[in-house]
């Protein structure tokens, strides 16, 4: 293993409540490689786009589609990936190390249900979908998405397993090989996408099933990899010590759910909450509406870092609260102040250099000039969604997932009525910009108040991170010798 990665596993475990400083590195220690993690994913889809660019626009559409629905496909997923993070998380931390295979076993079963409903399901339905996403099916864009679902359906088997093996993973305090696997699948599509989208030499030319194919074979290679690496990982766990027995798989299954459902509802939400923007812009021409892509598109590289503060925050949140110890204020203040600053300075870029940055993506002086207004009003909207997203990172690590979901819910029926009323005022477009800012300072608001009750409250362990045995057990664990969060960390040595 190496030095790296090292570091990385024994991050969580580098501070002790009321150590700000030490909290802000155990944070960036942690979210910086999740971030280079999600940047990779927009990577992947940037290099598909740009090879299939030369088959024509239909190629583009077709590929543009096929992304909208692995992402919504993520969001199915994510329930399984987020819940392993937290019971690994939460298991390792009190040393109870008889329930990492169970907590395996739990997310392994829960791919196995999911995964044939999805793959199996989406190839059979594949003309179908496509027809609902671009339309009938006479068009060429229809005929490539459905060449190209035909194999990216079965391939969602691979994007799911690895989805869940990161999420194992990074339970353990190590977000750096998730990282770098994702690294290594780029790569590899890099090399593959020209060579199978054109065909060289006495490979066939593919047009865009190429790309999927290319994307399957990284991703593949990849999952081989982290597989091998989860395997050694769990063998340490388990031979660590004399470990006691853990739950039944059903009851750990349980768990997941209750920790993933919800994340996965947050994540869908927003999605939809997004795709409905779309539609209140488009009555404002194609000027607006390029700047709403093209602002979406760049917003990605800013909400990216905090998602990644997110997650560091919950895995951190997980691995003190299964020790036994309560460091969720420091922990969420800390993620707080590094999501905001990260924010503002990203979102006064852009309000600065909006024209200019627009203009990089097209000429046409409508959508330029559309550009640099909605990215002015970007700012204050990027701030507050800092805070709020950087915030829930503590609700999911310590076992209260739901209040996500309450709080994505909450800004919906807030944004959305605020988005169409303001947009028949004189504002127009702006009063669309502006219910952005509102409906999210509705979230902050909202989050503040479920953190303020969370923390005055003590942050009570009981059951931790949706974990199995909770203080009690975690408690027991040290009065028998176990360390805590110090020695789950030993997983990680040779």
């Amino acid at each position: 293993m190496s030095p790296g990665t090292k570091r990385s596993a024994q991050a969580p475990a580098a501070f002790e409540p009321g150590a700000p400083a030490a909290t802000r590195r155990a944070l960036l220690g942690l979210g910086v490689p999740v971030y280079g993690e999600l940047l990779s994913g927009v990577v992947a889809g940037i290099i598909d786009t740009l090879w299939v660019a030369r088959l024509g626009e239909a190629a583009v559409g077709a590929v543009a589609v096929a992304s909208t629905v692995e992402n919504v496909l993520l969001g199915v997923i994510l329930m399984a990936g987020t819940g392993a993070t937290m019971l690994m998380a939460d298991a390792l931390g009190a040393g109870r190390r008889g329930e990492v295979p169970v907590v395996v076993r739990a997310v392994a079963v829960l791919w196995l249900v999911i995964t044939p409903v999805v793959t199996v399901g989406g190839f059979l339905l594949r003309d179908r979908v496509a027809t609902l996403l671009v339309g009938g099916g006479e068009g060429e864009v229809h005929r490539l998405a459905v060449a190209f679902f035909a194999v990216s359906f079965p391939g969602m088997a691979v994007f799911f397993a690895q989805n869940v093996v990161d999420g194992l993973i990074k339970g353990t305090g190590d977000t750096r090989t998730p990282m770098r696997m994702a690294l290594l699948a780029n790569g590899i599509v890099l090399v593959l996408d020209p060579l199978l989208i054109y065909g060289v030499g006495p490979l066939p030319r593919l047009g865009v099933q190429g790309a999927a194919f290319a994307t399957l074979a990284g991703r593949a290679v990849a999952l081989a990899v982290s597989l091998v690496f989860l395997r050694r990982v769990l063998g340490r766990a388990a031979g660590a010590q004399r470990a006691a027995p853990g739950p039944r798989t059903a009851t750990v299954l349980r768990r997941v759910l209750r920790i993933g459902l919800p994340v996965s509802g947050d994540f869908v939400l927003r999605m939809g909450m997004s795709a409905a923007l779309v539609g209140i812009v488009a009555r404002f021409g194609a000027g607006p509406l390029a700047a709403y892509g093209v602002g979406s598109k760049v917003m990605l590289l800013v909400t990216m870092a905090c998602y990644a503060f997110r997650q560091a925050a919950a895995i951190l949140t997980a691995r003190t609260r299964g020790a036994g110890r309560s460091a969720a204020w420091l922990i969420g203040r800390q993620s707080l102040l590094l999501a905001t600053a990260t924010a503002f300075g990203a979102g006064l870029f852009l309000a600065l250099g909006g024209r200019r940055l627009t203009r990089l993506f097209t000429g046409e002086p409508a959508a330029v000039d559309a550009g640099a207004v909605f990215f002015r009003w970007l700012l204050p909207y990027l701030v507050l969604l800092a805070g709020v997203v950087a915030l829930g990172g503590v609700f999911m690590g310590a076992g209260r997932p739901r209040a996500l979901l309450a709080v994505t819910a909450f800004g919906a029926c807030v944004q959305m009525p605020l988005a169409y009323g303001l947009s028949l005022t004189a504002l127009g477009v702006r009063g669309v910009w502006l219910s952005m800012s509102l409906g999210t300072g509705a979230q902050y608001a909202l989050t503040w108040v479920f953190f303020r009750r969370l923390t005055r409250a003590g942050a009570p362990c009981e059951g931790g991170a949706g974990g199995v045995r909770g203080a009690g057990a975690a408690g027991e664990s040290g009065r028998r010798g176990g360390t805590g969060a110090g020695e789950a960390v030993d997983v990680h040595k040779r």
